[in-house]
């Protein structure tokens, strides 16, 4: 039974009592049902509302998978550390420390020793010096 059905028999119960809407009692008992009647309406249009937006964000879920997928593509082809220096010499994980967001740089923009995040506009500075003359992406796969 919704809530507003329960609200529509309790409305029939107090017809059916007979109450009457001159004397205190009757005028108060009819407020609170006109006001639990309305309540229960804005019930009704919220779950509507709520269903709809539920509906709306998994169609957007949905798209936003095809998306992912045709930006990034099967996850199964991608390396262990998820940079894709497997795939291309010469690139370097860098995550940003303002946003967390991790980005493949080449040898070039680390040459030019700067860059800004491209997720939150982060000035991000590179000091080669510090580069040791390994190969790789420096993420876990090459420490070994």
């Amino acid at each position: 039974m919704t809530v507003t059905e329960k609200v529509a028999y309790v409305k029939g119960l107090a017809e059916g009592l007979g109450l009457d809407d001159s004397t205190k009692e009757g005028k108060v008992l009819k407020a609170l049902i006109d006001v639990v009647d309305d309540l229960a309406m804005s019930v009704a249009d919220l779950e509507e509302g709520y269903d709809e937006l539920c509906d709306e964000v998994d169609t957007l879920d949905e798209d936003l998978g095809a998306v992912e997928e045709d930006l990034y593509g099967d996850e199964e082809d991608d390396d262990e550390c998820g940079c894709g220096c497997e795939d291309e010499e010469g690139l370097y994980e860098v995550t940003c420390p303002a946003c967390g967001d991790t980005i493949c740089v080449d040898e070039s923009i680390l040459a030019d020793g700067e860059m800004e995040c491209p997720n939150c506009g982060e000035h991000l500075e590179f000091d080669l010096e510090e580069l040791d003359d390994e190969e790789g992406c420096g993420c876990e796969d090459d420490e070994d």
